[in-house]
Order: structure tokens, then sequence, then C-alpha cells
């Protein structure tokens, strides 16, 4: 209960006006972020106006400041509590471009390591099985253009003189993009299951690679894989890891391993970063399509294939430094 009005008012009023200046900026720039003291401030404030409220509200005589503070009260939640601040983030393709991205994927960097071992395992797998049984790759390969010879396929390549997507390019980037993100936002979600199905996906598609790769280096067709591969393969299968250490962080988001934390609690905690690889896994799939049907699908002596190696080779270094370098020093990743 106030007993003395007016010193309640002339104690309380420097933290009010405090609270407004601290909103008013928020309001005029809402994308800024907060730093560590003022999110403190601006929580502390809430809560003693808050306080305030519920102790100037047994005062029937003061309703104009009643209603400053209600009014005062519901601005400070809406701006602690509210979602615009999630949605500013999607609102700077720059800053997450240029941060929240990378900086993100390195933040799990143990998950994607993960992910690049249980491939390369499958690929392992693959390879040896094509090199001790090459009758496997039949069964190993879901493709029937990479279950015939790749002597014979190289030749055929070679030697084509018509453009087989002359005028359906586009038509068909679309359609690598559609596939290559339905299987990795899959291989994501996969992770709700305890993340055995993102294992199992990434076991797989390595074994494929795996096979592929012995099959063609064995046949003496080393130039030729790296032609086609090295184009689009050098985005299109970090995209897919990065898709699958999204699941891999829903996952151990699941489980919960040392965490008393309720699931949805855990899922809420993880949710940002797993949105944000999976819009990473579809931006960069959208350029490996766009990659692999202007560029990969064309051979010697329509393009050299050194100069498509190159271009890979390029673009590979490219991709290592933006994941691994960009964004680094900024305050968000030193405040992770």
């Amino acid at each position: 209960m106030i007993v003395d009005l007016a010193r309640f008012v002339a104690a309380e009023e420097p933290h009010w006006q405090r609270l407004e200046k601290l909103l008013e900026r928020r309001q005029g720039d809402a994308w800024a972020p907060l730093s560590l003291a003022e999110a403190k401030e601006l929580d502390y404030l809430y809560r003693r106006a808050g306080a305030d409220l519920a102790r100037v509200a047994s005062f029937s005589a003061e309703p104009e400041m009643r209603r400053r503070l209600e009014l005062l009260v519901a601005r400070a939640y809406a701006e602690i509590h509210g979602t615009r601040r999630a949605g500013a983030a999607r609102l700077r393709p720059w800053q997450w471009l240029s941060a929240t991205f990378p900086q993100t994927l390195r933040r799990h960097a143990r998950a994607l390591l993960l992910t690049v071992v249980v491939t390369l395992a499958g690929a392992i797998f693959g390879g040896v099985a094509v090199a001790v049984d090459p009758e496997a790759k039949e069964a190993l390969m879901p493709f029937s253009h990479l279950q015939g010879s790749p002597a014979d396929r190289v030749a055929e390549e070679e030697a084509a003189m018509k453009d087989r997507l002359a005028g359906h390019k586009a038509t068909f980037a679309g359609e690598l993009m559609t596939h290559n993100t339905r299987v990795s936002l899959f291989a994501l979600a996969l992770g709700f299951a305890w993340g055995a199905g993102t294992l199992v996906l990434l076991f797989y598609n390595g074994v494929i690679l795996g096979a592929v790769i012995a099959d063609y280096l064995l046949a003496g067709q080393g130039v030729f894989l790296a032609g086609w591969l090295l184009p689009h393969g050098v985005i299109e299968i970090p995209a897919i890891l990065v898709g699958a250490t999204g699941g891999f962080v829903l996952a151990r988001a699941v489980i919960g391993r040392d965490d008393g934390r309720p699931l949805a609690v855990r899922l809420r905690a993880v949710a940002d970063d797993v949105a944000t690889l999976a819009a990473g896994t579809a931006l960069m799939l959208v350029w490996a399509g766009v990659v692999e049907s202007y560029l990969s699908q064309y051979h010697e002596p329509a393009i050299p294939y050194a100069l498509k190696i190159a271009f890979g080779v390029v673009e590979f270094g490219l991709l290592v430094a933006y994941l691994g370098w960009v964004g680094r020093g900024k305050a968000q990743e030193a405040a992770s």
C-alpha cells in the first residue's frame, strides 16, 4: 500500500522515464541488438513498473497514472516476450549470410563432424564393395545410368553432338533443387527419431557416392568423374551434411541427455539454429542445382575438364573459407 503518493511518484518517475526511453529507442530501431546490460536493465525496469502498477491499482483517484503504467508495462512485455526480434532476423539477409548462418554451423561443429564421419564410412563401404565385387553396384546404385559401364558412358557423353537439355535447363535445375532439398530436409527431420534415421540416410548416401567413385576410378575415368561431380558436388554434398547437422542438433534436444528441462523447452532452445541450418541447406542446393544443370552435364569437347575441375576446386575453397571464417569476431559469435 502507498502511504505517501507524492513521494512514491518522485521515487519511481525516473525509472518509468528510463523505461519509456528504452522502448522508444527500440521502436525507432527495432532491429538493433540489445547489449547484455541493456537487456538486463529492460527486464529490471519492466518488473519494477509491473510492481508499481499493482500498487497504483488501489488508487482510484489516480486513473491517469494507472493507464500510463498499464500501457508502459504492456509495451515492455511485448518487447521482451514478443516475436518481433525473431522475425527481424529473417528480414536481414546480409546479417544472416555474413554472420548468422556460418556462426550457427560452427557452434555445432561436433555434429557436423559426425555427419562427415558417417558419410565417409558409407563411402568406404560402397567403394570397397564395388572394388571387391563389381556386380554389387547393381544393388547399391539406385539410378540406371550409373549401373552401366563407365567407359561406355564417357564415350557416349563425349560423342554427343546434341544438347539434350536445350530449352529445359531451368526445369532440370528446379527438379534437382527440389529433389536434393527434400532429401536434405528429410535427413534433418529424421533427427526427431533420436537421429537414427539421419545416420542411416547419411551412410546410404555415402555408400552411393563411394560406389560411383570406385566404379569410375577402377575404369580409368577419374578425370571425367572429377569434371562431372566437382562443379556441383562440392556444394551439394556439404549442403546435405549441413542439413544432417540440423538433424543431429534436433536429436540431441529430443534425447536430452543430462538435461532436466522439458522436451518442449529443449526444442524451443534449438529451433532458431535448426531453422538457420535448414535455410542454409536450401540456399546451397539452389546454387548446386544451377551449376549441375548449366555446367556439370556438359563435357569435353564442349567444356574442358580442366576448366570444370578448377571451377569446383575454387568453389570448395570459397565455401570452406565462408563457413570457417566469415563472421568470426562479431559480437554474436563472441556471445555464444
